[in-house]
C-alpha cells in the first residue's frame, strides 16, 4: 500500500555517542560501542562513570533510570571518600552466546551484596556460525544417503513385516525403488531450510512448499495416467512424480540460498569444505527431540498400514491416495509451521509476549485458509482428485467422503503443526515428543478399537487418525495457554 506523510521517520537501532569518552581516554567495548565499566558503573580511568544509552543501548527507559541513580549514588561517594583501595578484579566471559555483560569486571570484596548484570544473547560470531552451517551442510546427507541404500536393497523385507500381499507387492516394490533417490537430497534440503530459518526468511520456505506440492499435483496427472505424449506410468509415475517435484523444491532452495547476500547463516564453500563432524554432531543433539518425534509419527503410520492390511490388500493403497492428497497441503502448512518457530523464537529472545501471540493467530488463520480451500475442492472435485491417482472405478466411487475426513483433519493438524512449533519456539523441545509418543500409542489403540471391535473397516482408521490430532491439539492447546500465562505473570 501507498501512504502519504510529511515525514518518515525510521527507528532501527541505536549506536552509543561516544566522542567524550574516547577524547578522555575511557575504554570502549567493541560490541556495545559504549565504555567498559565495572561493578560501581566506572570506567578505566578514575572517576569518570557511565550509565544509559551511552553505555549500551536499553530496552526500557526504567532500565536507564536504575543505572543513573546508582551512577549517581557511586560518583558521590567517590567524591566524597576518594578513590576506593585497589581490590582483585574479576572479569566476566560473555560465553554459550552471551553476546556481552555490563558491567564486565566486577570487584567481589568492594561490590554490594546485590548486582544487576545486564546481558544480550547472540554472540555474533560469523566464524562460528559459518563452522557449525558448514558442517551441516556437508554431514546432514550421511543418514539420508543410508536410507537410500535401505529402501533399495531392503524394501521387501519391511513390506513383509508390513503384511504386504503377494499380488501388490511388486507394485510397492517399484514405488520405493523410484521414490528412494529423494534420500539423497533430505538432508541437503532440511540444511537449507535451516539455513532460511535461522535467517529469518520464511517465505521461501513457504514458496518452496507449494512448488513441491503443484509440481507433484501436476506430473502425478501427466504420468500415472499418461498425458501430453508420456506413457501410461500407474504407480510408477507416482513415484517419479513425488522424485522430481521434490528435486524441483531443492533447486529452487539451492538457487535462494547460494545467490541471496542476506542469508546471515549461510556458510561459504570454504567453511562447507573444511567443516568438522563435531559441530555437526553438537547440533544434532539439540535435534535429537524432534527427530524421535519423527520417527513416533511415522511407526504410528505404518502400524496403521499394518492394519489396513488385514482388512483387504486395496486398504493400504486407498489409504495412500486419500493422505497423498493431504500431503499435498500439509506441506504448505509446514512451511507455515517452520516459519512460526523461526519467528516464535526471535519474539521469545526478544520478550516479546505479543509478538509471540500475534505470530500463532496469524499461522493458524492462514492454516485454516488452507483446510478452507482443500475441504471445498474436496466437496466440489471428489472424484476427480481420486481420478488423478487411479482409474478404479470403484476407488473413485467410493472414496470421496475419505478426502472430506482429511480435509476436516487438516484444521486439527494445523493447530497441532502451529502451536507445536509455537511451543518448540519457547525454547521448549522435549514437550512434542511426549505428545507425539502418546498419539502414536493412542492412534494405534483407537484404530484397533475401530477395526476389529466396532467393525467400521478403513472408515475406523480414517476417524481414529481424525480423533487423535483433536485429542492432541487440544493437548498443545493447553501447554501453550500455560507458556503464555507464565510469560504474563513474569512480565
Amino acid at each position: 500500500e501507498r501512504y502519504t506523510c510529511d515525514t518518515l521517520l525510521l527507528s532501527c537501532g541505536l549506536i552509543p555517542e561516544n566522542e567524550l569518552s574516547k577524547s578522555a581516554g575511557v575504554a570502549l567495548n567493541p560490541v556495545t560501542s559504549g565504555p567498559v565499566v565495572n561493578d560501581s558503573l566506572e570506567t578505566n580511568i578514575d572517576g569518570i562513570f557511565a550509565c544509559g544509552n551511552v553505555l549500551h543501548v536499553h530496552d526500557l527507559v526504567d532500565y536507564v533510570s536504575q543505572e543513573a541513580s546508582a551512577a549517581g549514588k557511586n560518583a558521590a561517594n567517590y567524591i566524597k571518600n576518594g578513590k576506593e583501595k585497589d581490590a582483585k578484579i574479576v572479569e566476566i566471559l560473555p560465553v554459550d552466546g552471551v553476546r556481552y555483560t555490563v558491567p564486565k569486571y566486577i570487584r567481589p570484596t568492594e561490590m554490594d551484596d546485590t548486582l544487576t548484570v545486564r546481558f544480550r544473547v547472540g554472540a555474533g560470531d560469523t566464524e562460528h556460525i559459518e563452522e557449525y552451517s558448514g558442517a551441516m551442510v556437508k554431514y546432514n546427507n550421511i543418514i539420508p544417503i543410508l536410507l537410500f541404500f535401505f529402501w533399495t536393497f531392503c524394501a521387501e523385507f519391511v513390506f513383509r513385516l508390513m503384511g504386504v500381499s503377494d499380488g501388490l507387492m511388486p507394485m510397492c516394490l517399484d514405488y520405493s525403488r523410484y521414490y528412494a533417490p529423494v534420500f539423497l537430497i533430505t538432508g541437503l534440503g532440511g540444511a537449507f531450510s535451516v539455513i532460511l530459518q535461522t535467517s529469518n526468511y520464511t517465505k521461501p520456505l513457504v514458496v518452496y512448499g507449494i512448488l513441491r506440492s503443484g509440481v507433484n499435483i501436476l506430473l502425478d496427472w501427466v504420468m500415472i495416467f499418461g498425458r501430453f505424449g508420456f506413457p501410461a506410468m500407474g504407480i510408477k509415475g507416482a513415484a517419479i512424480a513425488t522424485t522430481i517435484a521434490e528435486y524441483s523444491g531443492l533447486i529452487f532452495a539451492v538457487i535462494f540460498v547460494v545467490s541471496s547476500k542476506k542469508l546471515n547463516t549461510k556458510p561459504s564453500m570454504k567453511w562447507v569444505v573444511k567443516a568438522h563432524i563435531k559441530p555437526y554432531l553438537l547440533s544434532a543433539k539439540l535435534g535429537v527431540n524432534t527427530a524421535l518425534e519423527d520417527f513416533a509419527w511415522n511407526l504410528g503410520n505404518l502400524l496403521l498400514i499394518r492394519i489396513l492390511n488385514a482388512i483387504n490388500e486395496m486398504a493400504a493403497g486407498i489409504y495412500s491416495i486419500i493422505f497423498s492428497v493431504e500431503v499435498l497441503a500439509v506441506v504448505i502448512i509446514g512451511a507455515i509451521g517452520n516459519g512460526t518457530m523461526t519467528l516464535t523464537g526471535e519474539a521469545k529472545g526478544n520478550n516479546d509476549l505479543g509478538k509471540y501471540k500475534g505470530v500463532c493467530v496469524c499461522a493458524y488463520g492462514l492454516c485454516i485458509v488452507v483446510g478452507i480451500i482443500t475441504l471445498g475442492v474436496c466437496l466440489a472435485f471428489p472424484q476427480q482428485i481420486i481420478s488423478l491417482f487411479t482409474n478404479d472405478k470403484s476407488i473413485i466411487a467410493s472414496c470421496g467422503i475419505y478426502l472430506i475426513f482429511i480435509s476436516i483433519n487438516l484444521f486439527a493438524k494445523s493447530a497441532n503443526i502451529v502451536v507445536g512449533n509455537a511451543i518448540r519456539g519457547s525454547g521448549n523441545t522435549i514437550w512434542m515428543l511426549i505428545t507425539q509418543l502418546f498419539g502414536t500409542l493412542w492412534v494405534v489403540s483407537v484404530a484397533l478399537l475401530f477395526v476389529f471391535v466396532l467393525k467400521l473397516g478403513i472408515a475406523g482408521v480414517f476417524l481414529a487418525v481424525i480423533v487423535d490430532e483433536i485429542v492432541r491439539s487440544f493437548i498443545n492447546l493447553g501447554k501453550y495457554l500455560r507458556i503464555v500465562k507464565n510469560w504474563e505473570s513474569t512480565d
